[in-house]
């Protein structure tokens, strides 16, 4: 190793000389760190020194919000864990030895990692050669053993906090083809499997401002949320958004309608705009569940968003307003994928209904989730101001959601969307609205 330059001479994290140094290089390190944003963090030590260390991090005040799960292995363990789950935000993996022992174990541990996780390792090599081939390799940060909490912690931050950074968070609106299709259930439904299967945070935001029904749903009464957000913009950031969400479970925050009509709500086109920009900084998973109805803020909101679910039921109306939004969103949005479909209501008993695979054919799509129709089991839920999943972890609707959450978490790509026929109710539909 002493034929290769010092890591010092690249790195910010540097060994301390002496307790002394270290003190003090700790308490003029701590005025500089950022609070982490609600991510989830996984980390695998080697040594008990990094794991009290670890420990020490998830006590402190500037992970309040953060998840933190560690355990011992190092690098394969991390594999073994990730052969069979969804990485977090963040993974931090402790390694020893030099680059040629532990590279190829942290090419292997890539194989698993979803797009979108960064990566900390920990190590006890100094060397700018294996600087320069973990960063080569997409690692966010290398720290040298022994590492203290503020160098730890920093290291998050930095990765969260720096401006020039993407955002942290994915917006997903959900939005109905047509008036009572059932696009909020989908949405709330959902995004409690999202925040369950992921162990990640999501928040929900009820953009249906007098009629919403999110509270009910999540059986929440929160006495400030969407509104109070976006009528004070001068006081809207991090530690105000935090005041007014609501938590409904570990991974699970709401931000409520008033669901009033005390007053009418006239919101501009960019109204949300510093609403949806503050929580995906501060959040991993957005989810918006948008009103059926036509203006400016929802064409501009639907414009911005990183994913887009269109809720149909399987019948006429349904399909010319799920064309129309499908060709105005593939004209808005030529760059982005199209729409994920959720056919909802499906098989309702002597009800003449549209195929859900003709139905998506007709608009260029494939079925991302088929729901059928169970008043009982949905109607029951509403009552009790549950979620699907919570009434019945095994029911086949709950399997349902869980594969949709996969789908809209960004993890999964979408297969190809095969073209299918319906001449006759196509041509009606032009007939209809030509």
């Amino acid at each position: 190793m002493s034929a290769n330059p010092d890591l010092k001479e690249l790195s910010g994290y540097l060994d301390p000389v002496s307790e002394l140094a270290d003190s003090q290089a700790g308490a003029e390190e701590a005025l500089h760190v950022r609070s982490i944003p609600r991510i989830t963090v996984h980390g695998f030590c080697l040594t008990d020194a990094t794991m009290r260390v670890a420990e020490a991090a998830m006590e402190d005040r500037r992970m309040t919000k953060a998840h933190l799960k560690l355990d011992m292995g190092g690098i394969p363990a991390a594999i073994d864990t990730f052969q069979q789950a969804p990485t977090p935000n963040l993974v931090i993996v402790e390694a020893s030895g030099n680059r040629e022992e532990f590279l190829p174990n942290l090419d292997h541990l890539a194989e698993y990692c979803d797009a979108g996780t960064k990566v900390i390792v920990v190590g006890d090599v100094n060397d700018v050669t294996l600087y320069r081939d973990l960063i080569a390799r997409g690692v966010s940060e290398y720290l040298i053993t022994p590492v203290s909490v503020f160098q730890l912690i920093g290291a998050i931050s930095n990765l969260y906090g720096d401006p020039e950074a993407e955002p942290l968070g994915r917006t997903i609106a959900f939005f109905g083809a047509k008036g009572g299709c059932g696009s909020s259930t989908i949405a709330h439904n959902g995004a409690w499997s999202l925040s369950r299967s992921f162990q990640s945070e999501v928040a929900v935001t009820d953009l249906d401002l007098p009629f919403g029904t999110a509270g009910l749903d999540y059986n929440q009464d929160p006495l400030q949320g969407v509104y109070e957000a976006v009528s004070s913009p001068e006081r809207l950031d991090e530690t105000y958004l935090d005041r007014i969400l609501s938590k409904c479970s570990e991974h699970l925050s709401l931000l409520a309608a008033p669901a009033t009509l005390e007053r009418t709500y006239d919101h501009s086109e960019t109204s949300f705009d510093l609403l949806l920009e503050t929580m995906k900084s501060s959040m991993p998973n957005v989810v918006l569940d948008i009103p059926h109805v036509w203006n400016s803020w929802i064409k501009h909101t639907l414009l911005n968003v990183d994913e887009v679910v269109l809720v149909a039921e399987p019948d006429l109306a349904n399909l010319r307003n799920a064309k129309n939004i499908v060709d105005t969103l593939r004209q808005l949005r030529p760059n982005d994928r199209p729409p994920l479909l959720v056919m909802n209501k499906v098989n309702v008993p002597k009800r003449p209904e549209i195929k859900p695979e003709e139905f998506a054919g007709a608009l260029g799509l494939t079925v991302q989730a088929a729901i059928p129709f169970d008043p009982q089991l949905f109607g029951t839920a509403a009552n009790n101001g549950q979620m699907i999943g919570e009434m019945d972890g095994k029911h086949a609707i709950t399997r349902i959601f869980d594969d949709m959450a996969q789908a809209v978490s960004g993890k999964v790509q979408p297969s190809a969307a095969p073209r299918s026929g319906l001449a006759g109710l196509l041509s009606k539909l032009k007939r209809k609205t030509g």
